[in-house]
């Protein structure tokens, strides 16, 4: 329990600096330094948990002081990949619907 929950605020962590960073990089599909962060957070934890039940637990190999490397460094991809797509998907939708 525990460390999934480690695993879900990494996670989130990682969508809103990754829909931060699309809202950057897509001006015209930002909603804002904080929407883009919120649902950036939230489009991360979700995609990380479902690459989380899709791919499993990493290699007890990549252990590192009692941290999993390879389940780390999934958390941080997954979470900051979701986070973009999903707040450049609803800044696309946001755009569809103004006109």
């Amino acid at each position: 329990m525990e460390g999934t929950l480690i695993n879900l605020v990494i996670q989130a962590l990682a969508g809103a600096a990754g829909g931060a960073g699309a809202g950057s990089a897509f001006k015209d599909l930002s909603m804002g330094k904080p929407a883009d962060a919120i649902s950036g957070g939230v489009g991360g934890a979700v995609v990380g948990q479902i690459l989380g039940s899709v791919m499993g637990a990493g290699a007890a190999t990549t252990d590192v002081g009692g941290m999993d490397v390879a389940t780390l460094v999934r958390d941080i991809v997954g979470g900051g990949v979701g986070g973009a797509v999903v707040m450049a998907l609803i800044g696309m939708l946001r755009n569809a619907m103004k006109g």
